[in-house]
């Protein structure tokens, strides 16, 4: 076995697993195939109205009648969740999108695919946080960006200097103050838009 792929196995022993579908059969042999992969697990019904803390996979079980009418958003979910379904209709399908879940098992569970999918589904979620990461790193560098730009433009209007000088201003106020420029934008944009409701600005 290749040390990638004794990562992958090692990784799920231990893994905190709630199984949310109603007890029976086929809640049975997905419970046991799940232990016998190494994971902690927890059955769960009827579903609770938010979703399961300290879990790091949810298997939730999709209703054909009812779709996601009786879930938790899945956006509120930081597990990685995997939807049981029997039916495929599309109650259960936008049941499935709500759910924002990684994979997707089909009635009747049989134990062969548990593991692929638990798997591909932790890989998936993985993948889905790193680009929202990103996503929020780049957000926040725009609104850095204009806020300097801002204070900038402001700066350079009100005490007559190019913006490369007002720029200049701002890092050096930064440095003195051990704070970020940023910050300092901040700062200055608060105090321009208070003067500007206190009198008009001749321009």
């Amino acid at each position: 076995m290749s040390s990638g792929i004794k990562r992958l196995f090692d990784e799920l022993r231990g893994t905190s697993v709630a199984v949310i579908h109603p007890p029976g059969a086929d809640c049975n042999v997905l419970v046991d195939q799940l232990r016998r992969i190494g994971c902690n697990v927890k059955s769960l019904w009827p579903c609770p109205p938010s979703p399961p803390a300290a879990i790091d996979v949810v298997f939730v079980f999709v209703a054909a009648e009812r779709g996601s009418e009786h879930l938790w958003s899945g956006v509120d979910c930081e597990a990685v969740v995997i939807a049981l379904v029997d039916y495929e209709n599309p109650t259960v399908l936008k049941g499935i999108l709500d759910l924002n879940a990684q994979a997707v098992i089909n009635k009747p569970f049989r134990p062969t695919g548990v593991l692929s999918t638990l798997i591909l589904a932790r890989a998936s979620k993985g993948y889905q946080d790193r680009l929202l990461l990103k996503v929020t790193k780049l957000e926040e560098a725009l609104r850095s960006r204009r806020e300097i730009e801002r204070a900038v433009k402001l700066l350079a209007e009100r005490q007559g200097l190019t913006d490369i000088q007002a720029y200049e201003q701002i890092r050096r106020q930064a440095s003195n103050k051990r704070i970020s420029v940023v910050e300092v934008c901040a700062a200055v944009n608060s105090a321009g838009s208070v003067l500007d409701g206190l009198w008009p600005i001749d321009r």
